[in-house]
């Protein structure tokens, strides 16, 4: 029986592989674009950087280092120079597959980076596997710049598991509608009519505002603003605003808001400052063909009618008043419940002298003269002379 030779027996004592084996090896030299391996064969295995990562721009070094351990696929035994290439992120792709399909089984709530911002949405990679985000799915919200992504780490679920067609699609509106959702129903249970809270302008239209009271937006109407008048809220307020509201009405998912606290209403002690027959001044706030809104104070108006201006007749109040212009007139009428003030600028001139008239009196100087017949007279003795 012949002796083997060292060569031989070395070669014995080197372990077979196959392509498609998984196997471990150890890190003997690192490239930028290179890992070395030991694997216990009698070639080494060279992994490439394309075949390690989907990263592009990775340096090797900054991620393994001589030593490291880590397991690999072979993909070819034999190069053609004698060298074992090798690939982690097929691997790594292979068991990525199996947890994407896990994740998806059980709609777990998945966390990793964005790695592109595409132009229909965002892509994602979990060990080595890619998956699409559609921009549609990317927030409960339309976002036409999705380009605040780049590099964040985001939360999703799969919403479909395709690995025939290698098609991945994650989802993360759906976690917010239903962050929201909870947001809401606990935010619902805490509140009630005639608290009040802070809010956030998040939006302002011609009709009123949009406030974010932490889990879902109440409304400010325009007639809730201010006890005054509010011509346009977006001169009165601006997106960002901090805000005590008052929760005037809930209904539903709908929350009703206002800022006319019942402490600073004016009208809470109008009955004595406008009294009937009191003199008040204020401002001419607007004008109609019938009268003159005059503003007595922030959300106090009274009508100042147009017979009610002069004791001259008048066609319309912009004949003789302008916005603006102040005016003092008198309370001629006060009605608390339906808010209503009447003035008068007329009830405050002075009455004009009545005309006398001139009556006869009888008096003994003075004697009743008949004019035509003195005349007549006259005529008669001229003619006679």
């Amino acid at each position: 029986m012949s002796e083997l030779t060292f060569e031989q027996m070395l070669e014995d004592s080197l372990k077979t592989i196959h392509a498609g084996e998984v196997v471990e090896g150890t890190v003997i030299d690192v490239k930028p674009d290179e890992i070395v391996l030991n694997i216990g064969y009698k070639s080494d295995g060279i992994l490439t950087k394309n075949e390690y990562t989907n990263e592009p721009n990775m340096d090797l070094t900054t991620v393994v280092k001589p030593g490291d351990t880590m397991e690999v696929k072979v993909l070819k035994v034999n190069d053609g120079e004698g060298q074992v290439l090798l690939t982690y992120k097929r691997l790594a792709a292979d068991r990525g597959n199996k947890r994407i399909e896990e994740a998806y089984n059980n709609n777990e709530v998945l966390t990793a980076k964005v790695t592109q911002v595409l132009d229909g949405g965002l892509s994602v990679v979990v060990e080595e596997v890619r998956i699409f985000i559609p921009a549609s799915l990317v927030s409960d919200t339309y976002e036409k710049d999705l380009t605040k992504y780049a590099g964040e780490e985001i939360q999703f679920v799969i919403s479909e598991y395709n690995p025939k067609r290698r098609r991945y699609i994650g989802d993360r509106k759906q976690l917010l509608v239903a962050e929201k959702a909870e947001l809401q129903r606990k935010l619902l249970e805490s509140l009630k009519e005639g608290d009040t809270v802070e809010g956030t302008v998040k939006n302002v239209t011609d009709f009123g505002a949009f406030i974010d009271l932490g889990g879902m937006d109440g409304l400010l109407h325009i007639s809730e603003m201010s006890w005054g008048r509010v011509e346009n809220p977006k001169k009165v307020f601006k997106v960002g605003d901090q805000l005590k509201v008052l929760i005037k009405e809930i209904s539903g998912n709908k929350i009703a808001l206002s800022l006319k606290f019942e402490d600073e209403n004016p009208w809470k002690d109008a009955a004595t400052k406008y009294a009937v027959g009191n003199e008040v001044t204020g401002k001419v706030a607007r004008m109609t063909d019938f009268g003159a809104f005059i503003e007595l104070e922030s959300g106090i108006d009274a009508l100042l009618h147009v017979s009610q201006i002069s004791k001259e007749h008048i066609e319309k109040p912009s004949d003789v008043l302008k916005v603006g212009e102040e005016v003092t007139a008198k309370v001629v009428d006060f009605n608390e419940e339906d808010k209503k003030i009447s003035l008068s600028i007329k009830a405050m001139l002075a009455p004009e002298p009545k005309e006398e008239t001139v009556e006869e009196e009888d008096d003994a100087d003075v004697v009743s003269v008949d004019i035509e017949s003195v005349i007549a007279n006259e005529k008669e003795e001229e003619a006679q002379e």
